[in-house]
């Protein structure tokens, strides 16, 4: 979770999600790094009345599902009295499937958008955008089955076609790395305690 990347700098966090297991985890790790935390159980920015203005706001890997993305980057500039913080794939979630569907149904999957498509948006909306890029290490499903389960169930296919579908996966060349970046703006504030804000939207 993003707010806890910030200890020991940050003292206080808000955690914003619709769900509530991911938020009763987000008290859990407060309680774990020793920051005071609060919950805003909701959709980032339909609940943004809800929180406080916070000297950061983090939006940590979830962009790619947000479906109105400039009222949402405007909420969290609204609650940040420093910086916007916006972490997120290169590509989306998703695109690494993007050779199945072409396997199975034939379909050429969009490779976009991108990070550079937020960071112009950004840019658009009147902020001094930046743009940082880096390369994580991703989590590969150590069982085929259930990773076969998994990608069977998201191209639509019935349950018979899970045997092709995990010798598929078997053929291909695990991802063991992701493109990361963070698009980020500064806001002009006044000068506040250190807290965090962490929308997120699964």
């Amino acid at each position: 979770m993003a707010t806890f990347a910030l200890v020991p700098q940050v003292r206080r966090g808000v955690g914003v999600d619709q769900q509530v297991e991911m938020l009763s985890m987000y008290s859990r790790n407060g309680v774990r790094f020793g920051v005071d935390v609060e919950s805003i159980e909701g959709l980032w920015p339909e609940v943004a009345p809800q929180g406080p203005v916070c000297d950061i706001a983090v939006a940590h890997h979830v962009v790619y599902n947000v479906p109105d993305i400039v009222p949402f980057m405007r909420a969290l500039n609204d609650h940040a009295r420093h910086r916007v913080v916006l972490e997120l794939p290169t590509a989306h979630p998703l695109t690494n499937m993007s050779a199945a569907w072409k396997h199975f149904w034939g379909l050429e999957r969009p490779s976009g958008p991108s990070q550079l498509d937020l960071f112009e948006v950004v840019g658009e909306m009147g902020f001094t955008a930046h743009l940082e890029e880096w390369h994580g290490s991703m989590r590969v499903e150590p069982h085929l089955d259930q990773a076969a389960r998994y990608m069977r169930v998201r191209l639509c296919l019935p349950p018979e076609r899970e045997t092709e579908v995990r010798d598929f996966l078997a053929s291909q060349k695990p991802v063991t790395e992701i493109a990361l970046a963070a698009v980020w703006w500064d806001v002009e504030s006044e000068t506040g305690g250190s807290s965090a804000v962490r929308p997120h939207d699964l």
